[in-house]
């Protein structure tokens, strides 16, 4: 949930660890009730299509007409690719079992790849006093939110942060796992 809402709070652990597996409940339940009552094989990217529809209504109303954050700084992930891999797995194999194990293992897996071309410019490092962040970090450090917690912000305070290198990976595999 709260990983998904600001941009800088999309980080190389957590946000990729925890949002695939928070997210695939409901896209299971809705191919469950699909599967076995109509043969559709769909499920979970109707239900996707239906949360992100939500979610750009919450984040429209507010995240910018309310609170005036740019609409750059709330977008949601996106998570429709993992979906249609989800479905066509329970297409090809037509078995909840194998569909669970390798259709999941799919969704967690291929979360963070189809959002790097979102999160990379975010990612960019920059100098700001002497010190090498992201620019997502700047962003956290300039628009300060009431409810931030503190234990999110100072996760990572080395510079490795920045550049992404093999944290990203794992916390990817971890996530599909």
């Amino acid at each position: 949930g709260d990983w998904d809402f600001w941009v800088d709070w999309k980080d190389r652990r957590y946000w990729i660890t925890i949002f695939p597996v928070v997210t695939i409940t409901f896209p299971a339940a809705v191919h469950y009730i699909l599967w076995e009552g109509f043969r559709l094989p769909f499920g979970a990217t109707v239900c996707i299509l239906a949360l992100l529809l939500g979610e750009w209504v919450s984040r429209i109303h507010a995240f910018n007409t309310w609170a005036n954050f740019p609409f750059s700084l709330v977008w949601p992930a996106t998570i429709i690719p993992s979906a249609i891999i989800l479905d066509s797995v329970l297409l090809l194999t037509r078995n909840f079992v194998l569909t669970g194990a390798v259709g999941a293992f799919l969704y967690g897996l291929v979360f963070y790849p189809t959002n790097w071309p979102l999160l990379a410019q975010y990612m960019v490092p920059i100098e700001n006093n002497g010190v090498l962040m992201s620019v997502a970090d700047l962003i956290g450090y300039e628009y300060v939110r009431t409810a931030t917690p503190e234990y999110l912000r100072f996760i990572e305070a080395g510079t490795l942060r920045t550049f992404g290198l093999d944290v990203a990976p794992v916390s990817a595999f971890f996530s599909a796992f």
